[in-house]
């Protein structure tokens, strides 16, 4: 292979494993702090998809509509978890149940208001080429985006008194309340984080997919598997499970089509988690649950 074809094949392995982080920071940050099962996850990321849509229509440019987008979601899943999950907490059965009718609804709504034909948004930036290869601009701003989420995150969770307080009431939140955590309010916002997260993940992929209302049901198996090989320590496992399955899929892709792509994805997951019960980071002591 020629030294275009390697930087290509490395360009689209980065793409498919940058895709698979960025869905999956939300559900990893709600998981991995507030043990939330979260089945609406998908939606939240359609959810952040349509409000880049509404807000581009409005007029908005894309770079601010993303930004709105994110504020958004972020909202959304305040009130989502002041109105329903808070009341679910160690309920994992329920809070199932309730995120999985919320998914119904949400995608309900937006089959109501935008219709099923897929919308699309022109895709910004232009091409780029190497040796006889041409690559999206734009695939390089969700890779720089993917990345940069993820370290926004670690850096939010170690070096923050919110992420010191996050971390404490995840750990041991009775503790936590003793020493004056606000343990609730904590989990508010955490869940609001992980939302937004989910929101940026699809204000990000909407100008290369086709925002329907059912587009989150294309991440959200994807998204659990690769929260729950990573096991404990959320971010540095879904960090290492997305690269891991990302370039699975992707290899397999290349070779013989996306959906035997997907198929060995979950293979793969199931590989993993068959010799790593406990996922990537079982055995991990320092960094704790980051």
């Amino acid at each position: 292979m020629t030294a275009d074809g390697v930087f290509n094949a490395w360009f689209s392995l980065m793409t498919t494993v940058s895709v698979l982080l960025l869905v999956s920071l939300g559900l990893a940050v709600v998981f991995g702090l507030r043990r939330v099962i979260n089945l609406a996850h998908g939606e939240f990321i359609m959810f952040g998809a349509f409000a880049t849509l509404t807000a581009t229509r409005a007029g908005v440019g894309l770079w601010g509509a993303i930004l709105i987008a994110v504020a958004v979601t972020a909202a959304f899943g305040l009130v989502v978890e002041l109105t329903l999950i808070r009341h679910l907490y160690e309920r994992p059965a329920d809070t199932m149940l309730a995120t999985w009718g919320l998914s119904l609804i949400l995608v309900q709504l937006a089959d109501l208001i935008y219709g099923s034909v897929t919308e699309g948004i022109p895709t910004p930036l232009s091409s780029f080429g190497v040796g006889d290869y041409s690559m999206s601009t734009y695939n390089l701003v969700l890779i720089g985006v993917a990345w940069t989420l993820a370290a926004l995150t670690w850096l939010v969770m170690r070096r923050t008194r919110y992420g010191l307080l996050t971390r404490a009431a995840a750990q041991n939140p009775d503790m936590a309340a003793g020493l004056g955590v606000n343990t609730r309010r904590v989990a508010t916002w955490t869940f609001a984080y992980g939302a937004g997260l989910a929101g940026a993940a699809g204000a990000v992929l909407a100008p290369v997919v086709g925002v329907i209302p059912t587009m989150g049901q294309l991440y959200v198996a994807r998204s659990f598997m690769a929260v729950i090989v990573g096991g404990p320590a959320f971010l540095a496992g879904t960090v290492g499970a997305s690269t891991a399955l990302g370039t699975v899929e992707n290899l397999v892709s290349r070779g013989y089509t996306p959906v035997i792509g997907q198929a060995m994805l979950l293979v793969a997951a199931i590989v993993i988690l068959r010799f790593l019960p406990q996922g990537l980071t079982g055995g991990r002591r320092r960094g704790g649950l980051v």
